[in-house]
């Protein structure tokens, strides 16, 4: 129960910054304006993701061993948010988005020294060691991980819930290898559950609507990969890197498919459009926050299969070969949308 004092600090310093801030945004025009895609009524400040970061690094500093590591990943995701703010603020090309991502990448694995080693025991013929290429494959991973929260962010509350579950399974399993890294994705539990009060409106109406904005959810994908990074790394192995794809299961599964979807159309695969998977459950009929409820469950339950795959030590090749399967699953429902909204319409909503 060591926890409760940190936590109750990161929720107050996130609910207090997000009131105070509120002003401030409005008056430097942080703020997101209803247009095209954007359906949302009034001006709503962008800036969750400030008041996230704040209570974090605030909170961090206080609560988790100093530390060369802890320090470079203070900095980057500082870097991270910078940006972002930048991109809310003024919607900057997504190259730069990529270079401040290859750059925060690179702080990962030559200042801190985490990087993929290995990919484990994926196909049952012994531990697939990366050597150099590691390198490659985690600048791939911190991008790949950074744009799926960031692409997923796109109704009340749901890059919010899905980052919640993925920071509870990620310390519930270092925590129970005892590493230090276990307070991080706590603190951001904390801090995110004061934003979702103001995002989702939650207990009352009274406190106002925010959005956290690019700023948040890249901040959210670059600490999550470190977390997963640093959770496969020897010396830790809290878990197996396959079980890494059960805890960001659904935020990674919508951004592969969505970008297989636009490059096969020809176009960029960063063209925001409104084929997520959330759209594709309101066009079927669901309300917004059914959507989210039904999606956070989806998300729940892919972290708790990681989970206790991890725990029973199930073999690496059985949960990849269903992971894969999955994915193959929802790939083909997201290709074949509107056929199975009009089975659904015609079945349970005619």
């Amino acid at each position: 129960m060591d926890f409760i004092i940190p936590l109750s600090c990161a929720f107050i310093v996130s609910f207090m910054a997000i009131r105070w801030v509120i002003p401030i945004a409005e008056r430097v025009g942080l703020v997101d304006i209803p247009a095209g895609r954007k359906q949302h009524s009034g001006r709503v400040p962008l800036i969750g993701g400030f008041a996230i970061y704040l209570s974090v690094l605030t909170t961090s500093m206080v609560f988790i061993p100093n530390s060369q590591a802890l320090n470079i990943y203070l900095v980057s995701a500082s870097l991270m948010l910078f940006i972002g703010v930048l991109d809310d603020k003024y919607d900057i090309p997504v190259r730069y988005r990529l270079v401040a991502q290859v750059i925060v990448a690179s702080m990962m694995i030559f200042g801190a020294g985490f990087y993929l080693k290995d990919l484990g025991n994926l196909f049952g013929f012994g531990l697939i060691s990366l050597g150099v290429v590691g390198v490659f494959f985690t600048v791939i991973a911190v991008i790949g991980a950074i744009n799926a929260f960031n692409m997923v962010d796109g109704i009340d509350g749901l890059a919010g819930m899905l980052s919640l579950i993925s920071f509870a399974g990620l310390a519930f399993l270092l925590s129970g290898v005892g590493s230090e890294w276990y307070l991080l994705p706590l603190l951001f539990i904390a801090a995110l559950v004061a934003y979702l009060m103001f995002n989702l409106g939650w207990p009352t109406k009274i406190l106002r609507k925010v959005f956290m904005g690019d700023a948040g959810s890249m901040l959210i994908g670059l600490t999550v990969v470190w977390l997963l990074v640093i959770g496969v790394s020897e010396g830790v192995e809290a878990f197996r890197p396959v079980t890494a794809l059960y805890l960001i299961a659904i935020p990674l599964m919508d951004m592969a498919a969505i970008m297989f979807r636009r490059i096969n159309k020809g176009d960029s695969p960063f063209k925001p459009d409104r084929d997520h998977l959330h759209h594709i459950f309101m066009r079927a009929g669901f309300t917004p926050g059914q959507s989210l409820v039904i999606i956070s469950l989806c998300a729940c339950f892919m972290t708790f299969i990681g989970v206790i795959s991890e725990l029973y030590q199930v073999p690496e090749v059985i949960m990849f070969i269903s992971f894969v399967i999955i994915f193959a699953l929802y790939s083909y429902a997201i290709q074949h949308a509107w056929q199975i909204i009009s089975r659904f319409r015609s079945r349970f909503l005619n």
